[in-house]
């Protein structure tokens, strides 16, 4: 198990150094820094002062080699637009999308999993075509409309809600709802498919002929097996939530990490963007890791793989 844990782990490290490399490349080829932080209205002599005292002039490799060493140190540079350091802009802005992200990971979850259950168990019956028909229409529906929508009635109709921020709970309600209905599907659909593989194996007859009850023969034979794909699909989904939520929380002007990446591409701020990139990515590998381990432990087969 250690030699598994240990080969996933130095694979995501190569992931990240690969992320890395080519965030650092496409932001400094993009945009350039020095007139960034020259500011509107500058001369070139400003902007060439400017990339000379940065050191935007030297090579890009040497430039990245020491931005990643900084970044080892833990040090992400200063943001170009609130002369700051990065990792106070990022860390005030954090809590928010970890609060929605979870949020919306726990409501998709609680949505998916007994629709899933349900429609593998009554497989080509009405229950199963309304739950797929309820996985077509959150497939189908961009999140933006979806997002409008719930304004249009839950705020503007209703006044139930608020229309953005992120001071109180309510403000996540319905932020964490959008995010939840676009991961749903993918987890429903999962769950259902799992199911009716593992209702016609073998040893769910095996344990059914020895007269176990039915709620048993489910719940602790079939649904272990069951969500071992599962496991994956909802570490990615989860992954998404909470680093690639910059569209519902551009709409509902929630600032949190998706919103910072909107701003930091709108003004040009490439030392804020390269560490929400980084750090959506290191997201994005240690959940792929825990994926990886609980899965292999489930299922010791894996481990050999």
């Amino acid at each position: 198990m250690l030699a598994y844990v240990l080969k996933r782990l130095a694979l995501g490290i190569l992931v990240m150094l690969a992320v890395s490399t080519i965030v650092f490349t496409l932001t400094n080829v993009a945009a350039d820094p020095a007139r960034t932080i020259a500011g509107e209205g500058a001369t070139a002599a400003d902007v060439e002062a400017a990339r000379v005292a940065y050191g935007f002039d030297r090579p890009i490799p040497v430039r990245y080699a020491e931005w990643l060493a900084d970044v080892a140190q833990g040090d992400l540079g200063t943001s170009y637009r609130q002369r700051r350091p990065v990792a106070d802009v990022v860390a005030e802005r954090l809590p928010v999308t970890l609060t929605l992200g979870l949020a919306a990971f726990i409501l998709a979850l609680a949505l998916a999993l007994p629709l899933g259950l349900l429609a593998g168990l009554r497989e080509n019956t009405w229950v199963d075509r309304l739950a797929l028909v309820f996985a077509l229409v959150g497939q189908a529906m961009p999140t933006f409309w979806f997002a409008l929508l719930g304004m249009v009635v839950f705020v503007v109709m209703l006044g139930w809600l608020p229309a953005s921020g992120s001071d109180t709970w309510r403000h996540f309600v319905l932020p964490s709802v959008v995010l939840a209905y676009y991961a749903t599907p993918t987890l429903m659909r999962l769950t259902r498919a799992g199911v009716i593989e593992v209702m016609k194996s073998d040893y769910i007859r095996t344990a059914r002929a020895k007269g176990l009850r039915p709620g048993k023969v489910v719940l602790k034979h079939a649904m272990r097996n069951a969500i071992l794909p599962l496991v994956s699909v909802a570490a990615v989904q989860l992954g998404f939530m909470l680093g690639g939520s910059i569209v519902v929380e551009t709409i509902f002007a929630m600032r949190g990490l998706g919103y910072l990446a909107w701003e930091s591409i709108t003004f040009s701020d490439l030392p804020v963007l390269q560490a929400v990139v980084l750090l959506i990515a290191g997201i994005y590998v240690l959940l792929t890791l825990g994926a990886d381990i609980l899965n292999a432990w489930l299922d010791p087969r894996l481990r050999t793989g």
